[in-house]
């Protein structure tokens, strides 16, 4: 697979991440353990270099089962996890970013993932009630003493980088970023990314499962699946949003290509320093969504998709209020 530098940190992955967060975490019933540590290793087989976990998928769990698949690989690959979050009895309990805190979740994540350093180590939402100099300051820390090796902030707003940044170089941000979540285009994610040179890593790039193609309003979600509580998955949302669907259907119709394929190629078409992380539990679907690193959209293909994305208006938020609320800041 081809490679991307995230930004200009240095930091060289392959051009398309695994999001390993759905593995065992927040998409209804997880994978024996045994079958997601497998499915790591086969996107490793596959290209993969970079993957994108966080002490709160579980709690903990994630980071355990993705120590275990790349521990014989560990050379060979990036790995991203995030701190942020108090977890109490199993579950998140607020944010906590406190400086003392990132140093705790530093060594607790070490050690289920099995390492000596974390490749790239996220914020994983700001929190408001510590400067966000203070959070830059400790990783700094942790950087000298080769810990972690990058920075990076997950759904911050433009303003906040570039405090951040002043304190402890931003290797990387990871929003949600795809064709039906484009907040980056207008908040001043890309342009802060483009200014500081640093790299973009969206999240559910696939809208959650939704751009594949394969769900619909019949669709019927696990109870503990995050997605019932999100008011873009409504079955009125999401009659609403097929369209989307439809135009990535038509647009791969002219490669051959899934409308997954057409989506995570958009994506990568967008800036050279974009590196998506789409997850999936299913074999035939990481090699679906590796190949799309080969389709080049062409211009017209991107013309056509950006005139006709415009005509569509994305019903739903994609989080509920409160959770909304814990973007941007």
């Amino acid at each position: 697979m081809n490679k991307r530098e995230l930004g200009q940190s240095g930091l060289i992955v392959s051009a398309l991440g695994f999001g390993c967060m759905g593995l065992n975490f927040g998409y209804g019933t997880a994978l024996p353990r045994s079958e997601a540590v497998a499915l790591i290793r086969a996107a490793h087989d596959r290209g993969v270099t970079f993957f994108d976990t966080a002490e709160v998928y579980g709690p903990y769990t994630n980071e355990e089962l993705v120590g275990e698949a790349l521990e014989a690989v560990r050379d060979e690959v990036v790995i991203a996890t995030k701190f942020g979050f108090n977890i109490v009895d199993g579950k998140m309990a607020g944010m906590n970013s406190r400086p003392e805190q990132i140093r705790a979740v530093c060594e607790a994540s070490l050690k289920r993932l099995r390492t000596d350093r974390i490749d790239l180590f996220y914020q994983h939402r700001v929190d408001p009630d510590v400067p966000i100099e203070d959070v830059a300051g400790a990783v700094k820390e942790l950087i000298a003493q080769g810990k972690v090796k990058h920075f990076g902030l997950s759904e911050p707003g433009a303003a906040t980088v570039r405090r951040a940044h002043a304190v402890q170089k931003v290797s990387a941000l990871q929003n949600e970023y795809s064709l039906w979540t484009r907040g980056p285009e207008t908040n001043g994610i890309l342009e802060v990314c483009e200014e500081l040179g640093i790299g973009l890593v969206p999240y559910s790039p696939l809208g959650k499962g939704f751009l594949t193609g394969a769900m619909s309003t019949e669709t019927q979600l696990n109870e503990n699946d995050f997605r019932r509580n999100l008011p873009r998955f409504t079955p009125e949302a999401m009659a609403a949003n097929q369209a989307l669907v439809e135009l990535l259907k038509s647009i791969g119709a002219r490669h051959g290509a899934t409308p997954a394929q057409v989506a995570l190629a958009w994506l990568l078409a967008q800036k050279p320093w974009i590196v998506p992380i789409p997850g999936t539990t299913k074999l035939h679907r990481l090699e679906e969504n590796l190949a799309a690193a080969m389709l080049v959209p062409t211009a017209a293909d991107l013309a056509d998709i950006q005139a006709a994305a415009a005509k569509i208006h994305i019903q739903g938020e994609r989080y509920p209020a409160a959770l909304l609320a814990t973007t941007g800041r």
